[in-house]
């Protein structure tokens, strides 16, 4: 079971959030706007929120930066655009995932499921052994890719990526020269396995290049497939 903040200014929405997150068993609280989100995450632990990008008071957008400057929670963004422009701003924010309204609060509920499990995933993995971790670098070229400590570092400069572009570079470095399907993708950064929306995918491989600059030649498109990290372009 879940904590969950529900935050938007239709209390309509709020209502078939959390009658569907009450059924799979979780616990809701909710915000009408941005200012009260904030407050609530300030005095509540929660284990992740639901933040809709158009609201009064605070824009989504403004509660979440704002957010990230104490917690570091997961967070899926609603809204009732589709924009590129929205998507790579939150994507830039932090935000784990985004979603577009009118949505299925099953898929909703399955993406909380998702993004929890990979939470916890990497907090047992980090905390699960007692040795020193084995310190992974990863250095073609002009790039270094320090993946232990997640830095990046292009020519020599420190590059800062949002925290799933960190994730979706590392894996396509991990498996370079490889064919690397969008289900396969999704599956293994998201954890979506096959409910996922490539749009996600395509806004943060535009965002990974744009991060690697000249070095973006290394990111092929293969078209009907997904993508590969080629090494030797």
């Amino acid at each position: 079971m879940y904590k969950i903040l529900v935050v938007d200014d239709e209390e309509k929405i709020r209502t078939l959030i959390g009658k569907y997150a009450a059924f799979e068993g979780h616990e809701i609280d909710e915000a009408g706007d941005g200012m009260e989100a904030i407050k609530k995450c300030r005095e509540n632990k929660y284990d992740i929120a639901i933040i809709d990008i158009m609201m009064p008071e605070l824009d989504g957008f403004s509660a979440c930066r704002e957010i990230r400057k104490f917690s570091d929670i997961p967070i899926i963004m609603l809204s009732a655009r589709g924009e590129e422009y929205d998507k790579i701003n939150g994507f830039e924010l932090g935000i784990d995932d985004y979603v577009v309204k009118p949505f299925s609060p099953k898929e909703l509920m399955l993406r909380v499921e998702a993004i929890m499990k990979r939470t916890k995933g990497a907090s047992s993995a980090s905390s699960g052994s007692q040795s020193e971790p084995k310190h992974e670098i990863i250095e073609l070229g002009g790039i270094k890719a320090d993946i232990t400590a997640r830095l990046v570092y292009i020519d020599g400069k420190r590059v800062d990526m949002s925290p799933k572009e960190y994730d979706l570079f590392f894996y396509m470095l991990k498996n370079r020269n490889i064919a690397l399907s969008r289900n396969k993708l999704l599956s293994e950064v998201w954890g979506y396995d096959f409910y996922g929306d490539d749009r996600t995918l395509d806004t943060h491989i535009k965002l990974l290049r744009r991060s690697l600059g000249a070095y973006a030649k290394h990111i092929t498109t293969l078209r009907g497939v997904g993508y590969r990290f080629d090494e030797n372009v």
